[in-house]
């Protein structure tokens, strides 16, 4: 493990609350350390309140936040005489106490305290950090747990056996460690939950946290490591890989994001005789379940796995301390020799905060299982955090998700125009967009939820591979929207060039019903229906002189949607046509083009933008607002439409 702390970038000890920052973000950089949230940090600092009077204040990490991109905002400051007499109560229910940290707050607008603030409140040290450290996971995950600790650190530390966070561990920590610890204490271990370092600053607690990990590395080191053996990438049919995502989906009540991962280190896990034992026996520690669920599903029996579910919930829910909301009992964890690890989630962080958990579980697996064996918490213990009272307050809170929350988006042309804001627009409203184009710009980064792929949507073989990459991210299809297309330059039908009206047809009509053909099988599939939008033209019923290549296949690709809105509409499949015209913000019209054509008609470019029945300018914003639309439930009885987006037109009217 390596000492991350650099002298020249470390804030100056005189600002307890930056340094603690700094410590915050080494940690959290170490994903051996915590994941996506997990772990936090304090400081004991005294202020001087409004009144003049100084109070002692415990600045703890904020609930929700993320180690790894911590500010000073992040923590909540609270008065730590309030939180020491909390401390001296012997009952407190975790929902009591949470109402209490919050009522204890300096400032009532920062965040949510962490739950472990009574813990981080009780140690009787300046700082305080704590993580979920592979390695110390490991080595609590053992039948003989405790030994493996003592062994490594001696009575440096002192060990807590397993209890639910909250109150209840505070109060036993509050027991045992004065009890147990003496001046050469540099920290405590939480079996089967993690490590407390504490020192006079944010450096000392952060180089004992490093020391610490560092002694459960070496001890873990000694045992020989399974060799992974090479594996070339696994191709897997996106179809079927569809079809399970519509069977976990079903089972979850609602749309989900199914992602697939497969590599050396997976495989050597899936490949191992014993994967079903040991992958059943339990999370590393208990907050990963509100992740990845109790355990994953082996294989891909998804009906079989909910079956399962719902008779541990029934077999322990009179532990529940609440109120009991059931969680949908779809897997988020898949392990299957075939296909790989899979994880699903409602959103694509959702199911990839869920592999890199799983990820880091294979690990501690494999290591413990190489020291003396693998043991996780009962189910019970499990079950408890699952449905812990205050993650089931968070469900009776949430508000309803974004309208696409769970489907995948396939969009053509989304590099510019029309295009990118169809694709923006529908990743606003939740789905993942996987988004097309030739230009290269479209792989910019936009987040998990974005897959940008340079892609000639006439090259099918490439538009295959980028359907099974897409797939493999996402699941499947839901949506796609056809938007890419060409204008090629004006020309009389006298004058036809061959070429220029081949390559038009094939990338605004011919490369559409390839689409439609590959993407078919997914969105027969799609969990809500599939649906299609293909963004023709007003050219398309009032064509112009001097377009015949344009207007021809522009009226092709119609007769395509059509076509495919009566063939698909037994599968559940809606298919519709937006007609836009004038839409100026795109790559086909430069500021010189527009002047030219606004002094033609004798209009400013103003009003040669608005020369509509409306008077209205048109903007790939407001196309792509209707394309998000048209996929959405107010028209869920609507396939085979055509609808203008043009602010009105003689001829088209």
């Amino acid at each position: 493990m390596l000492n991350r702390w650099s002298a020249v970038d470390a804030p100056d000890r005189s600002d307890p609350v930056a340094q603690l920052v700094y410590a915050s973000r080494l940690l959290g950089a170490d994903t051996d350390l915590v994941l996506h949230g997990g772990g936090n940090t304090s400081v004991k600092t005294t202020v001087t309140d409004l009144t003049g009077e100084s109070v002692e204040v415990l600045h703890v990490k904020g609930s929700g936040s993320d180690l790894a991109t911590m500010g000073a905002s992040g923590f909540t400051a609270l008065r730590l005489a309030r939180l020491r007499a909390l401390l001296r109560l012997e009952r407190l229910r975790d929902s009591e106490m949470m109402n209490e940290l919050r009522c204890a707050r300096l400032d009532a607008t920062a965040p949510d305290p962490s739950v472990e603030s009574l813990l981080h409140a009780l140690l009787p040290h300046p700082a305080v950090l704590h993580s979920h450290a592979d390695a110390l996971l490991t080595l609590t995950n053992q039948p003989e747990g405790r030994r493996l600790v003592e062994e490594v650190y001696g009575d440096r530390v002192v060990v807590v056996p397993y209890v639910m966070p909250g109150f209840d561990l505070a109060r036993l920590c509050a027991e045992l460690f004065p009890a147990q610890s003496h001046p050469g204490t540099v920290g405590m271990v939480l079996l089967n939950h993690g490590l407390f370092t504490f020192g006079a600053d944010a450096e000392e607690a952060y180089r004992r946290h490093i020391e610490l990990v560092g002694l459960a590395e070496e001890r873990l080191s000694r045992p020989a490591a399974r060799v992974a053996a090479p594996a070339g990438p696994v191709s897997v049919d996106r179809v079927r890989l569809a079809r399970l995502r519509q069977e976990i989906s079903e089972v979850a009540g609602a749309p989900m994001v199914l992602s697939r991962y497969d590599d050396p280190t997976v495989r050597a896990f899936l490949d191992r005789p014993d994967l079903a034992a040991i992958a059943t026996r339990g999370p590393v520690t208990p907050d990963h379940v509100l992740r990845t669920k109790r355990v994953p599903l082996v294989g891909t029996d998804v009906a079989g796995y909910a079956k399962e579910y719902q008779q541990y919930v029934d077999e322990h829910r009179e532990r529940a301390r609440t109120t009991l909301t059931v969680l949908d009992p779809a897997p988020r964890v898949l392990l299957d020799p075939e296909l790989g690890l899979l994880t699903a989630g409602r959103r694509a962080a959702d199911a990839r905060i869920a592999q890199d958990i799983y990820r880091h579980t294979i690990d501690v697996i494999e290591a413990a299982e190489a020291i003396g064996g693998y043991q996780a918490l009962p189910a019970g213990d499990i079950f408890d955090v699952e449905y812990w009272e205050l993650e089931q307050a968070k469900l009776r809170r949430g508000g309803p998700a974004p309208e696409f929350t769970g489907e995948v988006a396939v969009v053509t042309g989304a590099a510019s125009g029309i295009g990118r804001a169809c694709a923006a627009a529908l990743q606003a409203r939740g789905a993942c967009v996987v988004a097309l184009d030739r230009d290269p710009s479209v792989t910019e980064p936009g987040g998990l939820a974005r897959l940008g792929l340079q892609v000639d949507v006439t090259d099918r073989a490439a538009m295959d591979a980028a359907l099974d990459t897409a797939v493999d991210h996402f699941g499947g299809v839901d949506i796609v929207v056809a938007a890419a297309g060409i204008f090629p330059a004006s020309q009389e039908i006298a004058g036809l060039d061959p070429e220029a009206w081949q390559r038009t047809m094939a990338v605004n009509a011919e490369s559409v019903a390839h689409l439609f053909a590959r993407t078919h099988p997914l969105l027969a599939l799609a969990p809500r229906g599939g649906r299609v939008v293909v963004v023709a033209s007003r050219n398309a019923v009032a064509p112009g002189p001097g377009a015949v290549s344009y207007s021809a296949s522009k009226a092709a690709v119609v007769q395509v949607a059509r076509v495919a809105a009566l063939e698909w509409a037994s599968d559940g499949i809606r298919v519709n046509v937006v007609h836009p015209d004038a839409v100026f913000d795109t790559g086909l019209w430069s500021p010189e083009v527009l002047e030219g054509r606004a002094r033609h008609y004798g209009l400013t470019v103003a009003e040669y933008k608005r020369r509509n029945l409306l008077g209205t300018e048109i903007t790939s914003a407001r196309v792509a607002d209707l394309t998000a639309a048209l996929c959405g439930d107010a028209f869920a009885a609507t396939t085979g439409a055509q609808v203008p987006v043009d602010g009105g037109n003689e001829r088209v009217i």
